[in-house]
């Protein structure tokens, strides 16, 4: 069973676009930002736009203290900013987007387990309407976002199968996976590791089933949200 989610979209008076996510007591704050005439020097030869994120928790976002990233981001920060952007850009036509980056801050103000299945569903909403804006604009001509997108966490937790994992569930799991699926049923991102023994092609097949249950639902929430 999937934890509660909320989306409250526009919550910053400032930015592109933005939202709180809230699932289960996880809470994520996205805002996108246009930056016209910035794209990385591979887009230029190609002459197509950019989409990309940024991630990071706050000091207590978490039980004990994360320290701020002064400088270098963590390991698991990259880990965490490049798959948000990698799932973004799977649902995006940068062809049509021009010489512009939309980048999008995922900021956790409270973790409580699964914030970057959390930040890849709120980024989606906070890019979309960033978009929308340069469509009202007429900066865009064209469909800049091809499809739905949607993530969630699946895991074995003392032998039961669970979706949406929270902070004390991970912890103790045999096995934790994440999902990124687009609104058609296809496949963007599966990560999935065993903490303990291994798990059966069986085990990852249930998971999978479980987590396509729960993208179905959340992007059933979004598409009441927002329209592409």
């Amino acid at each position: 069973m999937m934890r509660s989610i909320k989306i409250t979209p526009n919550y910053l008076k400032f930015g592109d676009g933005s939202c709180l996510i809230e699932m289960g007591e996880t809470k994520i704050i996205c805002a996108s930002t246009i930056e016209e005439g910035r794209i990385p020097p591979h887009c230029e030869a190609k002459n197509t736009g950019w989409v990309t994120a940024e991630y990071s928790m706050l000091p207590r976002s978490a039980k004990q203290r994360t320290p701020r990233a002064r400088n270098l981001a963590s390991g698991r920060t990259h880990e965490i900013q490049r798959l948000i952007g990698r799932a973004l850009r799977s649902v995006v036509n940068l062809d049509i987007v021009g010489k512009r980056t939309i980048i999008v801050d995922c900021d956790a103000v409270q973790a409580d387990g699964g914030t970057r299945t959390a930040s890849v569903n709120g980024a989606f909403i906070a890019m979309c309407l960033a978009f929308q804006k340069l469509q009202k604009e007429k900066k865009i001509i064209g469909k800049p976002v091809l499809d739905y997108l949607g993530a969630i966490s699946a895991g074995i937790v003392r032998g039961k199968k669970i979706l949406d994992l929270s902070a004390e569930e991970d912890n103790i799991a045999d096995v934790d996976m994440n999902v990124v699926m687009t609104g058609d049923g296809h496949f963007v991102e599966v990560q999935s590791t065993a903490e303990g023994s291994g798990f059966t092609l069986t085990d990852m097949e249930e998971m999978l089933a479980l987590a396509r249950k729960g993208i179905k639902q959340i992007i059933e929430l979004e598409k009441r949200i927002i329209k592409i």
